[in-house]
């Protein structure tokens, strides 16, 4: 594997640190299935992408992005929560109804963000590779994610959420407004992909309606394989696995499809993706054997 290779897939990694986030706190924070993040990170996407095709300025559009993330979630959670559908139906109704809506915010089943400006743009000027410089400004924006979120799940309002997670009814007998706890939790956790979803256009310098497929399996690879690696009971350590799960899924990836002897390509990245969620999976129960034995 090239050095290029190599960077450009500690990248992708950064970027989808932020999926990983956020299906950590749907997943195991609030213990919700949530397929919405297939809808949610290209529609963050398609929302920066548009405002900054339109002129705007890609910070605000960046934002608005969160801000269309967030609102995702909260339709799923709210459909959950007062209309009583199933939490797995649910996403799946979101994550169907998001693909129509994506292509509306649109107009087009993608679009090109070459020729404009970006937030990573006034760091092409720098005199360093982009495959440096890139990596290292969406790691400090994660490490800043990273330390926000883990100080909110630490604060009153988080232990409400985490004890909604764990045992919603001991939750409400203990006067937690545990609707209240899973509507925030999942805007939060869908407001985190979206920004994921914009830093990947921003980054790939294009935006397309179809590239959140997949995107719930490769945020369980990085939750369930990175805290398989990575055990541990406290917050910060739960959600730096993820980080390090996310970085570590597509150098897996990129170490696959550039082996030659293995003979992979880039039709089979589902294929890779499946296999490697399915190590992350068992991975725990062969770990439990050997202590065992």
């Amino acid at each position: 594997m090239s050095l290029i290779a190599f960077l450009g897939a500690i990248e992708l990694g950064l970027i989808f640190g932020f999926v990983a986030l956020g299906v950590y706190l749907s997943f195991r924070v609030l213990d919700f299935p949530d397929l919405t993040v297939d809808g949610s990170f290209p529609l963050g996407a398609a929302v920066a992408a548009v405002w900054i095709v339109g002129g705007g300025n890609p910070w605000v559009g960046t934002a608005l992005a969160v801000i269309a993330g967030a609102m995702a979630g909260t339709v799923t959670a709210w459909m959950a929560v007062k209309l009583k559908i199933l939490n797995l139906l649910a996403s799946i109704l979101s994550m169907i109804a998001l693909y129509s809506i994506n292509l509306r915010v649109m107009g087009r089943p993608n679009i090109a963000l070459l020729t404009d400006d970006t937030i990573f743009t006034p760091l092409e000027s720098l005199p360093v590779s982009r495959y440096v410089v890139f990596p290292l400004a969406i790691l400090a924006g994660l490490v800043v994610v990273t330390v926000l979120l883990n100080r909110f799940l630490n604060s009153e309002v988080g232990l409400a959420m985490r004890a909604t997670g764990e045992n919603a009814r001991m939750a409400s007998g203990n006067g937690i407004n545990t609707s209240v706890m899973v509507l925030s939790g999942m805007a939060l956790s869908n407001a985190l992909v979206a920004l994921g979803g914009a830093l990947f256009a921003q980054s790939q310098g294009s935006a397309d309606v179809t590239m959140g497929v997949g995107t719930i399996v490769v945020g369980l690879a990085a939750v369930i394989g990175g805290q398989s690696l990575i055990p541990g009971r406290t917050i910060l350590v739960a959600t730096l696995a993820c980080i390090f799960g996310s970085i570590l899924y597509r150098l897996m990836v990129a170490v696959a499809l550039n082996a030659d002897f293995i003979g992979l390509k880039a039709q089979d990245l589902n294929l890779v993706t499946a296999l490697l969620v399915g190590f992350a999976l068992v991975l725990p129960r062969l770990k439990l054997r050997r202590r065992s034995a």
